[in-house]
């Protein structure tokens, strides 16, 4: 996994954003909401007709979907692209399309895209890497229905968080694992999945809980073992979602993947756990004894006593940092 996340790093930093989705993952996500496609105008904006797996799923599919039009753009630096739209005539025939030269270059942020942006009614691709945050951030400002891949600690964005905290964007269904570079090798990715605003991302998969916070008598609390409170924060850390206890109605922190599950009628997303001045929730700072224990105990990582990150005391004594926390309550 840290080889797969060291992957995407390497990917921001030199924007090498040339990672191709294999038809397979496009697939099983998208009969998902199938119904959501009837009759709608599909864009996929990051996507060159001649390699995109997306153009390739929706124009076999078309009728299938009983789509209205596909259309695709796409961005090849320093070199003409084109503008490719499809209505349907011979869904087997990839190469079954209308084709126009494009006066600007193909970027999604053009002027150009952006009108045709203002055509479609959902818009469905995988972005590049390092514009995530710009490239959803244009949508949100178009109002543009959406189904699109990126790194799942991208909900924690300041941009996008406000909308995973209502429940207006949501997790897919699935992770996309591997994808195709352009010299025909695969290669491996962690923590990336499928972000949504229609209607059926919101289809709630139900969590079976089975765990207890307190004993029997209803007001002991059991051996914190499982459930460490943080030693800056009023809250207990949850570590994996399916232990998320039933009785429990204070303050946790629990794994991101928790929002595959979430339902804001059912609980609060109060933040996540790290504080700035766009999630401001309350997180002290960690402070000078806590990570004196840490890195005397063989921790590491950039970790200063100011930061306002979520950290606690295992059953053995020793310091931790928790990985990316949600922070979460029931109503």
């Amino acid at each position: 996994m840290k080889k797969k996340n060291l992957n995407l790093n390497k990917a921001r930093t030199v924007k090498n954003d040339e990672f191709y989705t294999l038809y397979e993952d496009i697939e099983r996500e998208i009969f998902y909401y199938k119904d959501e496609f009837e009759g709608k105008i599909i864009y996929c904006n990051c996507d060159d007709p001649n390699r995109s797996a997306f153009w390739r799923f929706f124009h076999l599919n078309f009728e299938r979907l009983n789509l209205k039009e596909l259309v695709a753009t796409y961005y090849i630096e320093g070199m003409q692209t084109f503008l490719y739209r499809y209505s349907g005539r011979n869904d087997t025939d990839i190469s079954s399309y209308d084709q126009f030269s494009l006066k600007e270059d193909g970027d999604f942020r053009s002027n150009e895209c952006q009108e045709l942006l203002n055509e479609c009614d959902i818009v469905v691709s995988n972005p590049p890497f390092s514009l995530f945050s710009d490239y959803i951030q244009l949508l949100l400002k178009h109002e543009k229905k959406f189904l699109i891949i990126g790194n799942k600690n991208a909900a924690t964005f300041k941009d996008i968080f406000p909308y995973v905290k209502k429940g207006e964007i949501t997790y897919g269904y699935h992770n996309v694992k591997e994808f195709l570079q352009p010299d025909g090798t695969i290669k491996a990715f962690g923590n990336i999945g499928w972000f949504t605003n229609l209607p059926k991302g919101k289809c709630i998969r139900k969590l079976s809980l089975m765990h207890h916070y307190y004993e029997a008598d209803g007001m002991t609390q059991k051996d914190d073992a499982d459930y460490p409170r943080y030693e800056n924060y009023p809250a207990i850390d949850v570590n994996r979602v399916n232990k998320i206890p039933i009785d429990y109605k204070g303050i946790m922190g629990v794994p991101m993947t928790f929002l595959e599950y979430y339902d804001p009628e059912e609980y609060e997303l109060i933040g996540y756990g790290k504080e700035n001045k766009h999630n401001q929730v309350g997180i002290k700072p960690v402070g000078e004894s806590f990570l004196n224990d840490f890195f005397m105990q063989g921790g590491r990582g950039h970790y200063t006593k100011v930061m306002r990150v979520l950290c606690y005391y295992d059953k053995e004594g020793r310091a931790k940092f928790p990985f990316v926390r949600l922070l979460i309550q029931k109503k």
